[in-house]
């Protein structure tokens, strides 16, 4: 008899090539540094969008990641569980988005997002510590992205 809750394998397969950011969550060790390095790419063809297409494409990235963490997490019997990163690239985004791609706006920005992704300012610490679900798992790194965005916004402003 099969498990209802788990999912067949072609979809098993999907939901963890995701939520890894196709195997950078893999990584054996700061597999969420790794995973975040999934954004750089998606940074540079999103900043080739209008800001309304790049705007809709945060948001569904969002509501994907909100749905693979869950279900990832579940597979892994931890709701956060170190291979899934795709939360840091949705974090990532809310970094970057809307700005030039350059890659010195990239790796600052990079820069910006692991600081706050690891240091988890409020209220992005109560999100990591409260809510044992793929949108709380979401959510702390969506925190840390605006902090990112935010400080990498002011580097800019000061060395521009």
């Amino acid at each position: 008899m099969t498990d209802q809750t788990q999912p067949r394998e072609p979809q098993r397969s999907l939901i963890l090539g995701l939520a890894s950011n196709a195997g950078l969550g893999y990584a054996p060790v700061a597999s969420g540094t790794f995973g975040t390095l999934m954004g750089i790419p998606f940074f540079y063809y999103l900043s080739c969008f209008s800001w309304p297409l790049q705007l809709l494409t945060l948001v569904a990235i969002c509501f994907l990641s909100f749905w693979v963490c869950d279900e990832a997490g579940k597979i892994y019997g931890e709701a956060d569980d170190g291979r899934i990163v795709i939360d840091e690239l949705a974090g990532y985004l809310v970094t970057v988005m809307f700005l030039p791609f350059s890659w010195p706006t990239a790796i600052l920005g990079f820069l910006w997002f692991r600081l706050f992704d690891i240091v988890k300012p409020r209220p992005a610490d109560w999100f990591d510590r409260e809510m044992k679900n793929g949108i709380g798992v979401t959510l702390d790194d969506l925190v840390a992205g605006v902090y990112a965005a935010i400080a990498l916004r002011i580097c800019l402003a000061i060395f521009s």
